[in-house]
């Protein structure tokens, strides 16, 4: 199912730190359903909806699959595994054709799989490695590379020596462990810095970020040079911590996701960066993906990770810094935020 066929790769370059950063992704043939075919149903589930970015994915994937002539059957699941677990159920009693899933716990979400595999249903992971089960395809952007530009951005901000703190997301959510995987691999090369605290957090809440940043800020009598969140929510709570100390803007925060209210933050200085996560070409590739899937047509991909369960095709889609300097090019001029949205004029 994911062998075959023509393939074309394209080239992506990232413009982060102003050094030239290729990724080969794999760039499937669009699927078009034949004459006459039935309309294949797919059922995507995303985790949770409460999230910013998580609506911009189920509107990119609904609108991309029913372009193609699919229909979506769609659930999230408010970060609660037995909720996703009931939905899933609820899914596969419809009769969907592929299942795409965002799993709320990567391990957790093995039963799901084998669940939809036991019935012939092809599972797509998306966003987050479900462990542990046989998958179809992972779907997602290249996590460890977020948390790569986020460190060589706060190494450069830092000097290359300085106390930092990471905010991990959900333990045992694959996307937190290689964002933070990221983060380490370049942290732990530079002598000059120390990794204060590294703290994961449940349902990537903004409240527990807060916490952490704030008792992070007493145990060490406010010398905290850079704070690295894996997502935007978590670093909304670092900048909160600092701003109750006076710190806003003398501390190093980063996210991932380009949210609005961190890009606006970044705008008036009180956050550094984000990593824009190419959302709208992970929910397209994800749609078009599934829907190559249901009519048994080959899916192409340039990678294999492993799983627990054996080798999973990847599908890797782009992501990139996003900084004060290159905001208006990369988020506005793209159409991810209006100018008046980030700015609030139409002036910047």
């Amino acid at each position: 199912m994911t062998a075959g066929g023509e393939m074309l790769d394209l080239t992506w370059f990232y413009r982060g730190l102003g050094v030239a950063v290729l990724l080969l992704t794999a760039c499937t043939p669009k699927a078009e359903l034949p004459i006459g075919q039935r309309p294949p149903k797919i059922g995507f589930i995303l985790a949770t909806t409460n999230e910013e970015r998580y609506l911009k994915d189920r509107q990119y994937f609904i609108d991309a699959a029913q372009r193609a002539g699919a229909q979506v059957e769609f659930a999230s699941c408010d970060n609660q595994v037995s909720v996703q677990t009931a939905k899933v159920e609820n899914l596969l009693s419809k009769g969907v054709d592929v299942l795409v899933v965002q799993p709320v716990h990567s391990e957790a979400a093995a039963a799901i799989a084998k669940s939809a595999r036991a019935e012939g249903v092809p599972v797509i992971s998306y966003d987050r490695l479900i462990r542990n089960a046989p998958v179809d395809l992972y779907v997602t952007q290249d996590s460890f590379q977020v948390g790569v530009l986020q460190a060589r951005q706060a190494l450069q901000a830092m000097g290359g020596k300085g106390n930092v703190v990471i905010l991990s997301g959900e333990a045992g959510h694959s996307v937190a462990e290689e964002i933070t995987r990221g983060n380490r691999s370049v942290l732990e090369k530079a002598p000059g810095v120390k990794i204060v605290v590294q703290q994961s957090h449940p349902g990537w809440s903004t409240a527990a970020a807060l916490a952490t940043v704030e008792n992070a800020l007493t145990r060490y009598q406010n010398k905290i040079d850079a704070v690295l969140a894996n997502n935007d929510g978590m670093a909304l709570g670092a900048v909160n911590a600092l701003s109750e100390q006076k710190l806003t803007g003398k501390v190093f925060v980063a996210g991932a996701d380009a949210d609005l209210t961190a890009v606006q933050n970044i705008v008036h200085g009180r956050q550094t960066m984000t990593v824009l996560k190419g959302i709208k070409p992970l929910a397209e590739a994800a749609a078009n993906a599934a829907i190559r899937m249901a009519l048994k047509q080959p899916v192409e991909t340039t990678e294999k990770m492993q799983n627990g369960a054996g080798e999973v095709p990847v599908l890797n889609t782009p992501v990139e810094a996003v900084t004060r300097e290159n905001l208006r090019e990369v988020i506005v001029r793209s159409g991810f935020h209006t100018e008046k949205a980030v700015f609030g004029t139409g002036q910047g």
